[in-house]
């Protein structure tokens, strides 16, 4: 028996019968020989870490386009944020943390550069629309290591098309993704206005708080305590009405007082133009695209989409520079 298959004993013998097991995954696209240190979503879980697209996060608009500080989210620090979240919960419940910690790594792998306003921009240059998530999908599936995707397997690929949206992922690990990418995405998000000065805590839904607790630790805290106590031994995952109800509460507020209209919001004009504009020169001549973009039967179009949300929010405003600003003003 190695490494792998002991392991594999472990999670049978710890881990609840409502967890999905690595050795019963479906198993990957194109068939592989096991790893034999490593079980099949401790393999995923690498495979992405160690992607372009994981390390392209880092630079990656969360809310605020270059933020003024040191402190504001990025969609990397995002992404830790959910997976650290998801996987107390999964550890809690007994379920399969490994399965947990992959799916949350990769859930924003085909996130476009400056936020959602840059994929707000796309799917509207797209006729069938742009959605991250399942740009996610298109990048661990297709897009990642020379056009032959990672081969992940179905658990993990259906984590990510799955975690946001009206679809429900297949297993309760992708199912506390979902949520825990909610808890991870309002309570930083709060943090983040506080810090800029868009919001005071004291414009914060009274009654939320009083449920969720006045502190960034407290609300967290309240939230993944609840999805613990009520999903234990349960077929779902899921929470409380009333703490649901207050975090979309907080979620509402959001949206009325961060994410529409207010002074974090005040670059989207700059970015729509930029994007569109970079776009508009790709379609013109696809030719112009990097040789790894121009290969392929699929729409120009397409195509270019690929190679513009892949970019980080820095590559994409010096490329910018380099195809519309002469030379000699680049730095003025």
């Amino acid at each position: 028996m190695n490494y792998r298959e002991h392991w594999e004993q472990i999670e049978k013998e710890i881990l609840s019968p409502g967890a999905c097991f690595s050795s019963e995954s479906g198993g990957r696209v194109r068939p592989e020989e096991p790893c034999p240190v490593r079980t099949a979503f401790q393999r995923d879980r690498d495979r992405i870490l160690h992607s372009k697209s994981f390390r392209r996060l880092k630079h990656k608009t969360q809310v605020f386009i270059l933020p003024g500080g040191d402190h504001f989210r990025t969609r990397l620090t995002h992404t830790l944020e959910v997976a650290q979240i998801a996987r107390t919960i999964a550890r809690a419940l007994r379920l399969n943390e490994d399965l947990t910690e992959a799916i949350s790594l990769g859930h924003d792998l085909g996130h476009t550069p400056f936020g959602h306003a840059g994929e707000d921009v796309l799917s509207a240059l797209l006729p069938e629309g742009f959605r991250h998530n399942e740009q996610s999908l298109r990048v661990v599936e297709i897009l990642e290591n020379g056009r032959k995707g990672l081969n992940l397997t179905v658990e993990v690929r259906d984590g990510i098309l799955n975690h946001t949206g009206k679809g429900i992922p297949l297993t309760l690990e992708g199912q506390i993704v979902k949520t825990a990418d909610r808890i991870a995405y309002i309570n930083h998000d709060i943090d983040d206005a506080l810090r800029a000065g868009i919001i005071a805590g004291e414009q914060l839904p009274r009654e939320a708080v009083g449920i969720l607790g006045e502190s960034h630790s407290r609300r967290i805290n309240t939230m993944v305590n609840d999805m613990i106590e009520e999903s234990l031994g349960q077929k779902e995952i899921r929470m409380s009405s009333r703490v649901r109800e207050a975090m979309d509460q907080m979620r509402t507020f959001l949206f009325e007082n961060v994410y529409v209209g207010s002074s974090a919001k005040e670059e989207d004009e700059k970015v729509r133009r930029l994007i569109t504009e970079m776009f508009d020169y790709y379609m013109e001549d696809p030719e112009r695209l990097p040789q790894e973009y121009r290969e392929g039967t699929e729409p120009a179009r397409r195509r270019v989409a690929d190679y513009i949300s892949g970019m980080t929010d820095s590559f994409a405003t010096r490329h910018y520079m380099e195809l519309f600003v002469p030379k000699g003003y680049r730095n003025g």
